[in-house]
């Protein structure tokens, strides 16, 4: 039986981030997660979701993020509909991540070049 959606605070995801013990799945579009992403995250378009196709999270928590949270937690019900244990979201999404101030990675869109910012 799958947990209920744990809203995950941005310190949450950052800690289960740095412990390992986390597999972040983007929801957002590709043009998105261009540019600016959470290092780490892994790139999942909920427009073209098919929760058979995530990697196998192993012992790690699989948690779901898009830009403000609404993406997000569908992608968290369709995976708990085809039997994928998931364990939540980023609440608020990258708008919350990116006010408490933390890392990510962006695209320069003129060279392509990827850089690390902080809000």
């Amino acid at each position: 039986m799958t947990e209920p959606l744990k809203q995950l605070s941005p310190q949450d995801v950052l800690d289960g981030l740095a412990d390992g013990t986390l597999l972040l799945i983007d929801v957002r579009e590709p043009l998105e997660f261009a540019e600016a992403r959470i290092p780490g995250a892994l790139l999942f378009p909920l427009s073209t979701f098919d929760p058979r196709h995530l990697p196998t999270p192993g012992e790690k928590r699989l948690v779901f993020l898009c830009r403000s949270g609404q993406r997000s937690q569908s992608a968290f019900a369709h995976a708990c509909e085809a039997g994928i244990s998931a364990h939540g979201h980023l609440e608020g999404g990258l708008k919350a991540w990116l006010a408490a101030g933390y890392e990510t990675v962006r695209s320069d869109p003129g060279t392509g070049q990827k850089k690390l910012t902080h809000s």
